[in-house]
């Protein structure tokens, strides 16, 4: 499964949990202590554990679901009161703040300390992008939404999203139906947001149908706020060096490098300076 680590976030040598690796790179001179960021940390640190507690059991088929019941018995005229969801076994985690506040950095962190290669980080951008291409390939075929949740519950059982972000009716449209998939297939989220769930796909076209995705998200995952103050992308910037002489390339190196500390995951990939 091909993934790429941050460029922005800061990487101690020293393997282990997300404590141990969060307290590994407070020993760094370059490291700043921040309350918001802790609480996060030790957030992951207890899903870490739940994770390790508790072997994945085989993801569900492709044909079933919780719902599945429900079904069997309506084939047979039955009408089942419908009862509460039960609460899932492991709850993921959603991290939302303002630009800057070392998201990237928490989410590289969990998913570089998971001992287990069924593992997923990548952009949501991207995550998305291979959907839409999933979607062709199934194109025609009975609840290919279902199939592709299948393929990607197959692959991993965490998934991280850096900057869950929805902007396109097409993406918006599709993401309760994907997400509730997933989390029937007991994949575990972990997302970082600038925004709080209730405010995502604001305004947008036909919201109301996106509205049972919030619904999963708050369900499915535990909501952390990291505000703080701390701008760490602003911190890069002032660490950065302003001229670099002469212009060889060096200099486009060291220049690329300070880009990508700030830009975080959108300055990934080449890059024209």
């Amino acid at each position: 499964m091909s993934v790429t680590a941050s460029a922005t976030a800061p990487r101690s040598a020293a393997a282990g949990t997300p404590l141990a690796r969060y307290r590994a790179d407070l020993e760094r001179d370059d490291f700043q202590y921040d309350p918001a960021q802790e609480r996060a940390v030790e957030h992951l640190q207890h899903l870490y554990d739940q994770l390790l507690a508790s072997p994945r059991t085989e993801p569900l088929s492709v044909t079933t679901g919780r719902g599945l019941k429900s079904r069997v018995a309506g084939l047979f005229g039955k009408r089942e009161k419908v009862a509460e969801p039960e609460a899932p076994a492991i709850r993921g985690l959603y991290f939302w703040g303002g630009v800057g506040r070392g998201k990237t950095y928490l989410v590289d962190t969990f998913y570089e300390s998971l001992p287990f290669s069924d593992k997923l980080r990548t952009h949501f951008h991207r995550f998305m992008q291979r959907v839409h291409n999933e979607l062709e390939h199934y194109k025609g075929q009975k609840n290919p939404l279902t199939l592709i949740a299948a393929k990607f519950a197959a692959e991993a059982r965490v998934i991280c999203f850096d900057e869950f972000f929805v902007k396109d009716i097409t993406d918006a449209m599709i993401l309760a139906n994907l997400l509730e998939a997933l989390f029937d297939r007991g994949v575990v989220l972990v997302a970082t947001s600038n925004i709080v769930p209730d405010d995502l796909y604001k305004d947008g076209l036909q919201r109301a149908r996106f509205l049972p995705a919030i619904e999963l998200i708050k369900r499915y995952c535990e909501v952390v706020n990291v505000d703080s103050g701390i701008d760490y992308r602003l911190r890069a910037l002032q660490r950065a060096e302003i001229f670099h002489a002469p212009l060889d390339a060096a200099a486009e190196q060291e220049l690329a490098r300070s880009f990508r500390e700030i830009a975080g995951h959108a300055g990934e990939g080449d890059i024209t300076l």
